[in-house]
C-alpha cells in the first residue's frame, strides 16, 4: 500500500521539475539574440632569460637605481608595480621605451622622470623587458 505521506514528495519534485523546465524554455523563446563580440587580440611577446639578465645588469648600470628599486617605492615607483600594471606586449614594451627615453611625469606621480636619450633603444627594451618579467606569478 502506497501512503500519502510518500507520494506527496515526488509530487512535489516533479511539479517543480516541470515549472522550471516550462520557465527556462519561455526564457529561451523570449531572449534578444545575443550581439557577436569581436575578440580584441593582445600580441604577447616573450622575454629571454638572457634579455632579462642583460636588462638587470644594465639597470644596475644605469641612473635608474636612484630612483627606482624592484620591491620598495623610492621617488619613483618599484619596478613590481609597474610590471603587474602592464602585461609584456610589444604595445606596452614599445610605450614605456619610449616614456624613459623621453622622461616626464603625471602617470605615477608630479616628480618627473629625467628623460634617458643617450640609452640605445635595444638597451632600452631590454631594461624594459627586465622590470615587466617581475610581475607576481598567481
Amino acid at each position: 500500500m502506497i501512503r500519502l505521506k510518500h507520494i506527496f514528495p515526488a509530487l512535489l519534485f516533479l511539479s517543480l521539475l516541470t515549472a522550471r523546465h516550462t520557465a527556462f524554455s519561455q526564457a529561451k523563446k523570449t531572449k534578444a539574440p545575443v550581439p557577436a563580440v569581436k575578440a580584441v587580440v593582445i600580441p604577447k611577446i616573450v622575454a629571454t632569460v638572457q634579455e632579462i639578465e642583460e636588462g638587470k645588469m644594465l639597470i644596475a648600470k644605469s641612473d635608474c637605481i636612484a630612483c627606482h628599486h624592484a620591491e620598495n617605492k623610492m621617488v619613483g615607483p618599484p619596478y613590481a608595480i609597474i610590471a603587474r600594471k602592464y602585461m609584456l606586449s610589444e604595445a606596452n614594451l614599445n610605450h614605456i621605451t619610449e616614456k624613459i627615453a623621453a622622461g616626464g611625469s603625471g602617470i605615477w606621480g608630479e616628480i618627473p622622470m629625467p628623460a634617458h636619450p643617450d640609452i640605445a633603444p635595444a638597451e632600452l627594451k631590454k631594461m624594459v623587458k627586465y622590470i615587466l618579467s617581475l610581475k607576481p606569478k598567481s
